[in-house]
């Protein structure tokens, strides 16, 4: 057995908010597999993706949860936000409806996750620009009075959806490094060093928001 699938120093989980339709699912994707789902079926109620990436010279495996928009599905994925280190909140800078619901988003990304929870705001479909509804300024003043991070991207083009990804992890092991995470506290999100089992080495789910791994994305 080779211990090469575990060569990384921590687990990150993510969730992935926001409206229906502003493309959570096309940004995990391209994340994931570096290509642009055309015609991204709704999520019902979950889906997961994994990645290892390299932040400061450490490796960490990033767990995303992509979470259903749909105000029937609320009360399932809320479950999710427990344990999130990240919390990727996502609208379409062409529907300002999207924009509008970002508080209610907020809201309870504040109330379920930890205080600590990192929390980047991301308004996607920035290739089309011609069908802008919401400014960058505006959004970018959202953020900044709500302590958030932002950057407009494309799932589409690619464009910033690993510069968000990677910019939540950067704040995620700054907080390690500076004490304000506690690594052995239940909700932080964080897993340092992962647990191999006796059963093919695979890591051990700690039982945070949901089923064990397997990707369905």
């Amino acid at each position: 057995m080779t211990a090469a699938p575990y060569n990384y120093s921590y687990i990150f989980k993510y969730i992935i908010i926001g409206d229906m339709g502003v493309g959570k699912s096309c940004l995990l994707h391209q994340f994931t597999e570096k290509k642009f789902m055309a015609d991204c079926p709704h999520t019902i109620g979950v889906e997961f993706g994994t990645r290892i990436m390299e932040v400061h010279g450490q490796k960490v495996k990033l767990q995303i949860w992509d979470t259903a928009g749909q105000e029937r599905f609320r009360a399932v994925t809320r479950s999710y936000y427990r344990g999130a280190a990240g919390a990727l909140m996502v609208y379409d800078i062409t529907r300002r409806s999207t924009y509008n619901h970002l508080s209610s988003w907020l809201t309870d990304a504040r109330n379920l996750t930890n205080p600590n929870t990192v929390i980047i705001l991301i308004g996607n479909k920035a290739d089309l620009e011609a069908q802008r509804d919401v400014t960058y300024e505006e959004a970018k003043q959202f953020a900044e009075e709500n302590g958030l991070l932002f950057l407009e991207a494309s799932a589409k083009t690619g464009e910033n959806v690993e510069e968000a990804f990677l910019e939540a992890a950067k704040r995620i092991y700054q907080n390690i490094q500076d004490g304000s995470l506690d690594l052995n506290a239940a909700e932080s999100g964080v897993q340092h060093k992962p647990t191999l089992t006796p059963q093919g080495g695979r890591v051990q789910d700690q039982g945070q928001g949901g089923p064990r791994e397997g990707c369905s994305c």
